[in-house]
């Protein structure tokens, strides 16, 4: 059983979840810009439903809509390609979907490191913002009052 699902899950996950900084430096580490590509859905913008757990155990609940972009491309080595991403960003569908295309073809080992480096980057950030949440925590308690 080959191993490239669940490879390209992590990349798909780690495109759509890194800036736009990192998934650029991505693109041109793995030369997106140099292959041809045949736009199969272009890039539309419509809703998904998020759905939640209160405490991360309890029943599913739906707990609202999120704007979110697709797209979908063929690669010259007819490889299909979808992009996802949260908000409307054609421009990052259209790269991630690209992406998706060119990496399946592109080797392993390659392609894991560099998923890991971004995977990393995305670690440090939700560090920084519970650090910076943390900072601003209250504890709360109560007092018993004295009455008979």
């Amino acid at each position: 059983m080959s191993e490239l699902p669940l490879l390209r899950a992590r990349w798909l996950q780690a495109l759509a979840m890194a800036t736009d900084a990192e998934a650029e430096w991505f693109g041109q580490s793995f030369g997106v810009d140099d292959a041809a590509f045949e736009l199969l859905r272009a890039p539309e913008v419509g809703l998904v439903m998020a759905r939640g757990r209160a405490g991360g155990t309890g029943a599913a609940f739906n707990l609202g809509e999120v704007t979110v972009t697709r797209c979908a491309v063929r690669s010259g080595d007819d490889r299909v390609g979808i992009g996802w991403v949260q908000g409307r960003r054609p421009g990052r569908a259209r790269l991630i979907a690209r992406l998706d295309a060119l990496l399946q073809s592109a080797p392993a080992l390659a392609v894991d490191a560099a998923v890991t480096e971004l995977e990393a980057a995305l670690a440090a950030r939700r560090a920084a913002t519970a650090r910076k949440a943390a900072a601003t925590r209250v504890e709360f308690f109560t007092l018993v009052r004295g009455e008979d």
